[in-house]
């Protein structure tokens, strides 16, 4: 067993805290909070296997995500009709996924996903007006819903970072919400993907609980924060934090697989 914490520098220590809080925040706005979490966990552990960070890093989302959408819940409605079947779907994908992640070679998924990150990026910011203007609360199709968890779900399993951001992508897509309303739905969802996640990492000893009781009431309060302040400052604010995190992303990807 490594040595969890007798090797960590305050700076170090640090930087678990501010990220996992940072992380909860980002998430809770539009997804990504991994893009910061992630890293922050691999680097304060370089010893530590890899699936150990993994489970960890899902412990610690977790329990961001439900109170952000806990938060969420008090102030913008979710359809039942539509939100369970996302959340039943994506928690299946979720575990073929991760149950694939083990014999398929991640790195050739990695240009495709640059692209499409890439036509998301431009399609958003081409469109104004897109996720700011409520069309519709209705999927054209009674199977567009299910489809779109179980995909989202899959790619959260097999490879992960980014979901948050697909998840809300499709829901203004093609449900037609606004980006607050679908950030709301998009929380849900992230806590089915996330648990699924644990039934694998928990029962195999993959999480590294010391750490998860450190940085998890840090990404609480993070997440509690910023579906407040997504909710006081609106879908405008939802989309620029998105395209952020979105340019965030692709950045990460091509110099991971450079």
């Amino acid at each position: 067993m490594f040595a969890l914490w007798s090797d960590l520098s305050p700076l170090t220590f640090l930087s678990l805290i501010v990220g996992a809080f940072t992380a909860g925040f980002v998430d809770a706005v539009a997804g990504g909070g991994g893009l910061i979490q992630l890293p922050t966990l691999l680097f304060a552990f370089p010893n530590a296997p890899l699936a150990s960070v993994l489970g960890s890093n899902k412990a610690v989302s977790i329990v961001g995500t439900s109170a952000a959408a806990a938060t969420y819940r008090t102030k913008v409605q979710s359809r039942g009709q539509q939100l369970l079947p996302i959340m039943a779907t994506a928690f299946g994908g979720s575990i073929v996924g991760a149950a694939l992640a083990t014999r398929v070679d991640r790195a050739v998924f990695e240009p495709i996903i640059i692209f499409i990150l890439i036509c998301v990026g431009i399609f958003t910011l081409a469109r104004p007006e897109f996720g700011t203007i409520q069309r519709s609360k209705k999927f054209q199709s009674k199977w567009a819903a299910p489809a779109l968890g179980l995909v989202i779900g899959f790619y959260d399993g097999l490879i992960g970072p980014g979901t948050g951001m697909f998840l809300l992508f499709g829901l203004v897509a093609i449900a037609g919400t606004s980006f607050l309303e679908s950030s709301a739905t998009a929380k849900f969802v992230n806590v089915a993907t996330n648990l699924a996640a644990l039934c694998i990492f928990v029962p195999s000893g993959h999480v590294l609980w010391a750490v998860v009781i450190l940085m998890a009431p840090l990404n609480l309060l993070g997440g509690y924060i910023g579906a407040r302040t997504a909710l006081d400052k609106g879908s405008r604010f939802v989309r620029a934090i998105f395209v952020v995190m979105l340019v965030a992303l692709i950045i990460r990807l091509v110099l991971v697989s450079t």
